[in-house]
């Protein structure tokens, strides 16, 4: 099927996750976890948007598929591995990648987060900061920390937390030139940290 609408506000990206199978499966799968404050986030949202931003008349593949949740009575990693496991023996297709956001602040050394929403704030860039979850009921929510502008007008920037800090803004640096999304999606403008 192919893509021909333009995502212009929050409730254009709803509607057309919503027609996208595939990823309502993702989000049901992720769902039946059952996990605190879980969101599908990063690529798989932003890429969806970049592709139909580009007219795209299949899905760009994603490296993985990044599932978060925010449990700080379990930070082990080997958790969030045993979920990666549940989550291959629903689909064994997707890359899933599972990260408990209680814990991950210590990966560039930032203060402890307070939530998911907290954890996704401090992704390197804005058009990264971004997460769909389905509730209990099955409605769909995104969560936009940093709003959908950006991602929406194709435009990359550093987080907030990630132009602020000179450690930050070259960790920004290193993932844009190691990205290199510009190669799939050509109209991406990208604004380099200060």
């Amino acid at each position: 099927m192919p893509i021909t609408n333009e995502i212009t506000n929050e409730q254009d990206l709803l509607q057309a996750v919503q027609k996208d199978p595939w990823m309502m499966d993702i989000l049901t799968a992720v769902n039946t976890l059952g996990l605190p404050d879980c969101w599908v986030c990063a690529g798989f949202v932003r890429s969806k948007v970049w592709d139909i931003q580009h007219g795209f008349n299949s899905r760009t593949p994603l490296a993985d598929v990044d599932v978060i949740y925010y449990d700080p009575a379990d930070l082990r990693e080997e958790t969030e591995k045993l979920l990666e496991a549940r989550l291959r023996a629903i689909d064994s297709a997707i890359p899933w990648s599972v990260k408990n956001q209680a814990r991950m602040h210590t990966v560039n050394s930032l203060p402890p987060y307070t939530s998911s929403t907290d954890g996704m704030a401090n992704f390197p860039e804005t058009v990264t900061s971004l997460g769909l979850a389905l509730t209990a009921q099955g409605e769909l929510l995104l969560a936009a920390p940093h709003g959908i502008n950006d991602v929406i007008s194709l435009v990359v920037r550093p987080s907030p937390r990630f132009s602020s800090d000179p450690y930050l803004q070259e960790v920004y640096t290193q993932r844009i030139i190691k990205k290199n999304w510009q190669a799939v999606w050509p109209q991406l403008r990208i604004i380099t940290a200060p």
